[in-house]
């Protein structure tokens, strides 16, 4: 029965999350053919200004109608979801080959990046948010809470640019831009690992400190609420150690709220990653992306944002089925 209960809740929840992906790509598809400019109109101009040629809008009609930007928006959509069905995205305008060639080239740092950023966020967050409310309103919770403010507040662009400033300029211990270095052709298999890691540390260190900030204050505020349930004073009154208290009761019951914002926190590294990528020049899926929105590339930005759309809606069906693990309640009320 209660496997049963499971199943039609994960189906539920994938036919939901179908549903979303459809219309954010509508979305999205509106907002790529709405663009003020775009890389059809600027080959047309290009185009137009060679010796002899046909006029900006007779290239204009031609490259649409050559992409199928001629046709409506409901129709175009339908196109492309077609098209993406069977897993055909286009070729990329700016960079001549197909959109999937090209994300597969790329993704891998990113990836790299993200995963290594994510298990960071974890060790050093979920700890010091325990810590931090463990010792309530000592000099311990206020340097947590200090250095986790500090993390929200500071602007990704500005925190990179102060490591860069910091640790590239001033000290000289990286390299301020790139993934690999001058003689990275030159190095053995083992010294290219380890070029590639040396040049990955400033972007993972700001793609971390600039996210662990509201982990750790989500942790702190959850781990408060239990440590002060009834439950809680029970265990403490039954003679139970502290440290049992703590890490078997309260934590475990901590950990319910926070599956919400682990889940949600991975689709947001890679998202950041435009920024961080972009500001140190790291040839990840989000500088490629930047690349591709700056040129007017429609295919290659559609399908990194549908991308996206995919990765918060698996992560959060991969939330809603925790949630009913540890909560039965979950299935029954769904």
């Amino acid at each position: 029965m209660q496997q049963q209960s499971m199943v039609k809740y994960i189906i539920k929840r994938l036919l939901l999350a179908v549903v979303i992906l459809i219309l954010v790509a509508f979305i999205i598809y509106v907002m790529m053919r709405c663009l003020p400019t775009s890389y059809v109109q600027s080959m047309a101009q290009q185009r137009a200004t060679a010796p002899g040629s046909k006029s900006y809008e007779e290239w204009l009609e031609q490259l649409n109608a050559q992409y199928g930007l001629d046709k409506g928006i409901i129709p175009g959509f339908i196109s492309w979801c077609a098209s993406a069905i069977r897993g055909q995205f286009g070729d990329s305008w700016k960079f001549t080959v197909p959109v999937t060639q090209k994300f597969a080239e790329v993704i891998g740092v990113s990836v790299v990046m993200a995963g290594i950023s994510f298990i960071l966020e974890l060790l050093i967050a979920i700890p010091l948010g325990i810590v931090a409310a463990i010792k309530q309103y000592s000099k311990t919770d206020y340097a947590i809470t200090t250095v986790a403010l500090i993390g929200i507040s500071l602007p990704t662009f500005f925190f990179a640019s102060l490591l860069k400033l910091a640790f590239a300029v001033k000290l000289g211990w990286f390299d301020l831009t790139g993934l690999v270095g001058r003689n990275y052709a030159q190095l053995s298999a083992l010294g290219k690992f380890a070029d590639m890691a040396h040049h990955l540390v400033l972007p993972i260190v700001t793609l971390v400190i600039v996210s662990v900030g509201s982990l750790m204050r989500y942790t702190r505020t959850n781990m408060l609420e239990v440590l002060n349930a009834d439950y809680i004073r029970t265990a403490r009154a039954k003679g139970l150690s502290e440290s049992r208290v703590i890490y078997h009761h309260a934590f475990r019951n901590t950990m319910i709220p926070l599956v919400t914002i682990i889940g949600g926190s991975l689709p947001g590294l890679f998202s950041g990653a435009l920024i961080t990528e972009t500001l140190f020049s790291i040839p990840g899926i989000g500088y490629t992306s930047y690349q591709a929105m700056v040129a007017g590339d429609i295919p290659f930005s559609m399908f990194y944002m549908c991308f996206l759309a995919v990765l918060t809606l698996i992560c959060n069906l991969l939330t809603d089925i925790m949630y009913a693990v540890v909560d039965p309640r979950v299935r029954v009320a769904a």
